[in-house]
């Protein structure tokens, strides 16, 4: 792979992606709500990825589709499902608090606090997007392509399973102030979290048959972003003040790799 190629594409599509945060943040002005990002976060990848296919239309197409078949699959589900969610429901607390703390200095601050900053973090973590389409026209598919593909499909099953499991539970009164400790969410406390993590392990794998071993840090920061900053520690702050029995269930339940449950 020709580096100075790489960071001649990826620096093009860090504008692009500056461009779509740019309107986001115009959009979420009209609308007073700077949650939308989160809507975005799964479509912006999905973006992302097809303006690389864009990009590099000489390469090797079979693992391109390969990649950006389940890159689509896990962005829009994952928009469709925030969206359904959130829409209707008002501005996210996390960002009420900010905008309360701004005051009227929130409109400009949000640009840099929120969408600049998601921006560029979605533009250094589609790093494995682009390696992974960036190679000889005739490069095979190999092991790791393989690979990725199952470890994808393995962290989609959580991701989407749990997600279902837990807006079905919600949905019934009865369940009211209950924990969910079924399903996939028997196995890992975070079902949704620990899926969202090993499908961009998937899409690494997929770069590294292409060479693009060094892309490495895209799931490492995103692991970590779910697991210690905005996932797991947040989340469990307030379950723990909240939810009775939380207590027992972080004893017997790993909080992110799934495993069977302690006695």
């Amino acid at each position: 792979m020709d580096f100075s190629v790489f960071l001649s594409l990826y620096l093009h599509a860090g504008g692009i992606i500056l461009g779509m945060m740019a309107l986001l943040w115009l959009l979420s002005l009209a609308l007073k709500d700077s949650s939308i990002v989160d809507i975005f976060w799964g479509a912006g990848f999905v973006v992302s990825g097809w303006v690389y296919f864009a990009l590099t239309p000489n390469d090797y197409l079979p693992r391109k589709v390969i990649l950006m078949v389940i890159v689509t699959l896990w962005g829009l589900r994952l928009t469709g499902y925030i969206g359904w969610r959130n829409i209707g429901k008002g501005e996210d607390f996390r960002y009420r608090k900010w905008r309360e703390a701004a005051g009227t200095a929130w409109w400009w601050r949000s640009f840099f606090k929120v969408f600049v900053l998601q921006g560029a973090l979605m533009w250094l973590i589609s790093a494995p997007l682009l390696a992974a389409q960036l190679g000889p026209a005739r490069a095979p598919l190999t092991i790791f392509d393989l690979l990725g593909v199952l470890i994808w499909g393995i962290g989609f099953y959580f991701e989407g399973v749990g997600d279902a499991q837990l807006a079905r539970f919600k949905r019934d009164p009865e369940n009211k102030g209950k924990l969910l400790t079924t399903g996939v969410w028997r196995y890992t406390r975070h079902p949704n979290y620990f899926g969202d993590a090993a499908q961009w392990w998937g899409f690494y794998l997929i770069a590294l048959s292409n060479g693009g071993w060094w892309t490495l840090f895209s799931p490492l920061m995103m692991t970590y972003l779910l697991r210690s900053v905005s996932g797991v520690t947040m989340l469990e702050k307030t379950l723990k003040d909240t939810k009775p029995g939380y207590a027992e269930y972080v004893r017997s339940t790993n909080a992110f790799f799934p495993w069977f449950p302690k006695k």
